[in-house]
């Protein structure tokens, strides 16, 4: 049975049919990839762009990078509910920004925003920025669909143990309503936190036992480290990332595969500019002419 957010996938490997009822839970099928992205190639990038006058984002050269990543290698977007693997119908990445209090200080908010599989690094962030801009203007009032899902289940705090409980138990047998599911931070592509905005570490991130998050990023502050250049050792500055992967979707090689060309995005972002010559879909999708939605 597909979903209004994926399609069921079929002729599967028979090892990975079977992983999801070993290891029905999210967090039982976690596992941990450390990666060390090249802060010096994204930061030249990034001061060449604001010379041309495009108040380039690091946050929208990491999602870009992913976005590309996913456009060649869809079995990223693949989540698993209910036992059953899918195929998302949709990108989205949800990440964590700071908003400014009517009280003072800050305080944590997520966006959740969605791209064409064809979206070149410009138009990634443009939307970036818009969803920030947005943010940082709204104060305490909800900047957002996800703002307004979380505050709603909140305003019924003797409920909320039973309203969750439902919401649950809905997306598990039947799907949610796409309604639902395009307020909710935790049905999406890529969740990502930028632990640098607040001084910390990378750390590895828990999953959402709730929602459809396969993957989890999480960026430390910037540190130096003796990397190894062709035959030469060398001090550069790295992204400390930590990463969180749910292991039901797809086997450690791909993984090892796709982190592998993710760097190399990250090393060189001006490939980005251009958008990919393919689309490289599912495979195990076997509806015909199916619906990628865009928003």
């Amino acid at each position: 049975m597909n979903r209004p957010d994926g399609y069921k996938l079929k002729g599967c490997d028979p090892f990975y049919e079977i992983i999801p009822h070993i290891m029905p839970h999210r967090y039982d099928a976690t596992n941990y990839v450390s990666l060390d992205l090249d802060m010096d190639s994204i930061s030249k990038y990034v001061n060449k762009c604001r010379e041309r006058g495009i108040a380039m984002k690091h946050m929208s050269v990491v999602i870009a990078g992913y976005l590309r990543l996913v456009s060649q290698n869809p079995n990223l977007n693949r989540f698993v509910i209910n036992r059953r693997i899918y195929s998302r119908n949709h990108f989205a990445v949800s990440f964590v920004a700071l908003k400014p209090s009517s009280k003072g200080g800050s305080s944590e908010t997520v966006i959740k925003l969605y791209f064409n599989m064809d979206d070149d690094i410009f138009e990634v962030n443009r939307k970036v920025e818009e969803a920030i801009e947005k943010t940082e203007k709204s104060a305490d009032a909800p900047s957002n669909a996800t703002d307004k899902f979380l505050q709603g289940l909140n305003k019924v705090p003797g409920l909320m143990a039973s309203i969750v409980g439902f919401l649950k138990l809905w997306d598990k047998y039947f799907g949610l309503p796409f309604s639902i599911i395009d307020a909710s931070p935790f049905h999406t592509s890529l969740f990502i936190t930028n632990l640098a905005s607040i001084r910390l570490g990378s750390v590895y991130h828990h999953m959402y036992d709730f929602g459809s998050t396969s993957i989890f990023i999480a960026m430390g502050q910037p540190e130096k480290k003796l990397v190894k250049v062709g035959e030469t050792i060398t001090d550069k500055k790295v992204i400390p990332v930590k990463v969180s992967t749910d292991d039901r979707v797809e086997s450690g090689y791909y993984y090892a595969r796709c982190f592998r060309q993710f760097k190399r995005y990250m090393a060189n972002p001006e490939i980005l500019e251009k958008k990919p010559e393919t689309i490289v879909r599912d495979a195990n999708v076997k509806v015909k002419n199916p619906k990628f939605i865009f928003k």
